[in-house]
């Protein structure tokens, strides 16, 4: 992304950057106003891909699902990149073109996604035949090769979910159980959910004391702070807040070596997240 803004002139490039970055801090918490800032970055600098990425994304998370095809499509057409195709789909199944949306998980381009994204394309497809009523064909949809049961990758604890809750609409409730113990197995073995480590932040070498110590304050406040509803996060060992290596490599090839996912954990929930 960084490479991209280059093409824009020194002082918009960096506006830009700050609208993205705006737009990322806030994308889970307050998706519409995630989308404003994404929205000030396409009007700032609309001929640049990774910036309409970001406004698709923005937009599928805020539920403007027409705006996310437009963006998503044009980000598509200025990388060539078919990263997103899963989030088109889901698109086109909320605004109810359900045929152009299998028309599209059928096509060509799902072949070149890679192990992650076959995994949430799976997920779309299964939802749109559960939307149908035709729960077999839902459960059907999700039973491709990144449903492993005994390795974990990043997407491993949803698909697993999903499965179990497809298992779950056709009667077979015991097998559900396991598969959504198996997510919980597979979370604690890749340190995702109730298991993920808290923010690290990087001072860096340039900052001045006061300044790191302010910095350090609002992280602490950030993760001190519980949010209604929730938990309060978990305190680990260091992390920078990004997946593993492994996590990544598995993502793009669903062969490569992932975290191995063992039987479910004897220690209880409390211990684990010490």
């Amino acid at each position: 992304m960084r490479r991209e803004l280059q093409a824009l002139e020194a002082s918009n490039a960096e506006r830009v950057s700050k609208h993205l970055v705006m737009a990322a801090r806030y994308l889970d918490d307050d998706p519409e106003f995630a989308l404003e800032h994404a929205n000030a970055a396409v009007r700032k600098a609309g001929r640049i891909g990774a910036v309409r990425e970001v406004a698709g994304i923005a937009a599928y998370a805020a539920g403007d699902y027409a705006l996310a095809l437009k963006e998503l499509r044009t980000h598509r057409r200025i990388s060539g990149s078919q990263a997103h195709l899963p989030l088109m789909v889901d698109a086109q199944r909320a605004l109810g073109r359900v045929d152009k949306a299998m028309e599209e998980a059928t096509s060509d381009a799902a072949e070149s996604l890679d192990a992650e994204g076959k995994a949430e394309l799976a997920m779309v497809v299964s939802g749109i035949h559960a939307d149908a009523g035709d729960d077999q064909a839902a459960l059907t949809a999700l039973e491709i090769p990144q449903l492993d049961k005994n390795r974990g990758f990043s997407y491993s604890p949803k698909l697993f979910r999903a499965y179990a809750d497809a298992l779950r609409a056709v009667g077979r409730d015991s097998e559900a159980m396991s598969w959504d113990r198996q997510a919980i197995v597979a979370e604690a073995a890749l340190g995702m959910g109730q298991f993920s480590e808290p923010e690290i932040v990087d001072l860096g070498d340039d900052l001045d004391d006061e300044e790191a110590r302010r910095t350090v304050r609002e992280a602490q406040k950030r993760h001190s702070a519980e949010r209604p509803g929730e938990d309060a996060p978990a305190v680990s060992t260091d992390s920078d807040g990004h997946q593993p290596p492994a996590e990544e490599e598995a993502a793009a090839d669903n062969d490569a070596p992932g975290e191995r996912v063992g039987r479910e954990p004897e220690t209880d929930t409390d211990r684990d997240r010490g």
